[in-house]
C-alpha cells in the first residue's frame, strides 16, 4: 500500500501554523499598537467637597460651604489627526452654590481654559498646536499605559509645576481595584494680584500687588492599572493672599480639605476604565493564548494527518496483462 496527502490534512497544518503566528503578532505587534490615547474623548468629571472661598458681594471669606469643580475634556479630533497627537482641551470652573447651575464659566468662582497636547503612545507632553500652558511631568489627566508601581511626576496646573506623588499600595474604587498615588504642595508663591491695600492689612495703600499663594492638603489618585485612567480624585487646594513680602495668609480665597469624585463620577470613570481595560486584556491575553492553543492542536493535527497519509493499493507488475498485438 502507497499513501498520499489529503487536501484536508494541508488545509489543517496550514490553518494551525497561521494561527501559531497569529499569536504572538496580536501580543506583541497589535496589543501595543492598540495602546493609544484616544482623540474623540468627550467627557465631564466632578468633584464635590465642604471649604471655604472668599464671596465678593460680602466681602469676606465664607466657611463651611458646598464647592463644585467640573472639569469637561473635549478632544480636538482634526488637530489630532493632522499631529499624530492627543490634542484635548480642558475646561475647569470652581463654583459655588450661588454660581450652580452656570450659564456662563465665567461666572464661576474660577475658570480655566487649557489645550493639552499628549504623545498618545507614552503619555508625555509634546509641545506644539497652541498647547497652554507648558507642562512637564508624566501624569496629567492620566498615567501612562500600564502604570507601575512607583512614584510619578504629576503636573499641577494651580501651582504651575510638577508634584512627585508616592505609590501607596491599591485601592477599590466602586468595587474596581486601582493603583493608589499620594502627594502634597507645600505653600508656593505662584503670582500676584492687585486687590485695595486694606484687603491685606495694608490700610494707608491705596492698591497693591498682593502675593497670590498656593498650597495643596493631599492630592489622592487611583488609576487603573493597564490603561492608566484616573477611576479616583481628590485634592485639597488652599489659595490665599499676602501682603506684599508678607509671611503670613492674609486672605483666603479657597480652601478645603478634601473635594473629591462624586459617587456618579466615580462609577462612570471605573466603567470606562473597566470596558478598555478588557478590549486590551483581549487582544494582549485572551486572544494571543485562545489563538496560540488552537494553533498548537491544530498543527499537531495536521501533522499526524500529513503523516498518516491517505492509503492507496499498489498495483503489482505481475497482475498487469501484456500487450498484444
Amino acid at each position: 500500500m502507497r499513501r498520499t496527502t489529503s487536501p484536508f490534512s494541508l488545509v489543517v497544518l496550514g490553518l494551525g501554523v497561521f494561527l501559531l503566528v497569529l499569536a504572538p503578532l496580536l501580543a506583541w505587534y497589535v496589543e501595543p499598537r492598540a495602546q493609544r490615547t484616544p482623540v474623540d474623548i468627550d467627557s465631564k468629571t466632578v468633584f464635590t467637597g465642604t471649604g471655604s472661598y472668599f464671596d465678593t458681594d460680602e466681602i469676606e471669606t465664607v466657611r463651611d460651604k458646598k464647592i463644585t469643580i467640573t472639569r469637561q475634556v473635549r478632544g480636538d479630533v482634526a488637530d489630532s489627526e493632522k499631529s499624530g497627537r492627543a490634542v484635548w482641551d480642558v475646561s475647569t470652573s470652581v463654583d459655588t452654590a450661588k454660581s450652580l447651575p452656570a450659564a456662563d464659566p465665567h461666572d464661576s468662582l474660577q475658570w480655566t481654559m487649557e489645550r493639552w497636547v499628549t504623545d498618545r503612545k507614552t503619555n508625555k507632553p509634546v509641545h506644539c498646536c497652541d498647547e497652554e500652558p507648558y507642562y512637564e511631568g508624566e501624569a496629567y489627566l492620566k498615567f501612562p499605559f500600564d502604570v507601575q508601581k512607583r512614584s510619578y511626576i504629576w503636573w499641577d496646573s494651580t501651582l504651575g509645576s510638577t508634584v512627585t506623588l508616592a505609590y501607596k499600595g491599591t485601592k477599590k474604587i466602586q468595587g474596581y481595584e486601582g493603583l493608589r498615588f499620594t502627594g502634597t504642595v507645600r505653600a508656593t508663591k505662584t503670582g500676584t494680584r492687585l486687590v485695595p491695600g486694606t484687603l491685606v492689612g495694608e490700610k494707608d495703600a491705596g492698591q497693591v500687588l498682593a502675593e497670590e499663594w498656593y498650597a495643596n492638603h493631599g492630592i489622592e489618585l487611583v488609576a487603573d492599572q493597564r490603561t492608566g485612567r484616573i477611576i479616583y480624585a481628590a485634592i485639597g487646594p488652599r489659595k490665599t493672599l499676602r501682603a506684599p513680602g508678607g509671611d503670613k495668609d492674609a486672605v483666603v480665597l479657597l480652601d478645603s480639605e478634601r473635594i473629591a469624585f462624586t459617587p456618579e463620577t466615580q462609577k462612570e470613570q471605573v466603567d470606562l476604565a473597566d470596558k478598555d481595560s478588557g478590549q486590551l486584556r483581549m487582544v494582549g491575553q485572551t486572544l494571543p493564548l485562545g489563538t496560540g492553543v488552537a494553533g498548537f492542536l491544530l498543527t499537531l493535527a495536521g501533522v499526524v494527518l500529513v503523516v498518516r497519509g491517505r492509503p492507496h493499493p499498489e498495483t503489482p507488475e505481475s497482475s498487469q496483462q501484456p500487450l498484444t498485438m
